[in-house]
């Protein structure tokens, strides 16, 4: 468990879980969103393929994503385990929301110094949108690529529920 990939729909817990496996695993993580978003009117990093490629050419790396579609496959390729938080829509979505509403209200700085505003609510690329429009695409699009053939075994581990990720967590710390 070296190069690791903690998947899931907007809102599932990916970077709460993928930094606190991090800690336990002594693994370098890398927060897909701030690789992503280069600075100010959520204008993208022009970089973004070669720098996730520079990393995912180390021996060792944790990402709290499913991938956006330029890296998508060479990470799933380079990946030796998943982590996947396969929560429930109403639990991503009940995250999802009051992530976004906190950031939103006090207006906190997200990735390249971008904030939340409430007109981005009604836009189609909002997370909130996101969450609930790709909850069952996204789903199966993991479920096709955890189970599909690979040159190297892909150790996948499922949860569920947020309370089952916690418990493994847990035992991480314990047992290291």
């Amino acid at each position: 468990m070296q190069r690791i990939l903690v998947a899931g729909t907007t809102g599932a817990g990916k970077t709460t879980l993928a930094r606190a496996l991090s800690e336990r695993r002594s693994v370098p993580y890398h927060e897909m969103d701030a690789l992503y978003f280069a600075g100010p009117g959520w204008a993208v990093n022009e970089t973004f393929a070669d720098d996730v490629a520079r990393i995912a050419a180390a021996p060792a790396w944790i990402f709290d994503s499913y991938g956006y579609p330029r890296v998508r496959d060479l990470l799933w390729q380079r990946a030796d385990t998943v982590v996947w938080l396969d929560c429930p829509r109403r639990v991503v979505m009940s995250r999802v929301l009051r992530r976004s509403l906190r950031r939103t209200v006090l207006r906190e700085r997200v990735f390249g110094g971008n904030r939340e505003t409430p007109a981005e609510w009604f836009h189609r690329d909002h997370p909130a949108w996101g969450a609930w429009s790709q909850h069952a695409a996204r789903r199966e699009d993991i479920r096709r690529r955890a189970g599909g053939p690979r040159p190297e075994p892909l150790h996948v581990i499922r949860f569920e529920r947020p309370a089952q990720a916690a418990a493994w967590l847990r035992a991480l710390r314990r047992d290291g």
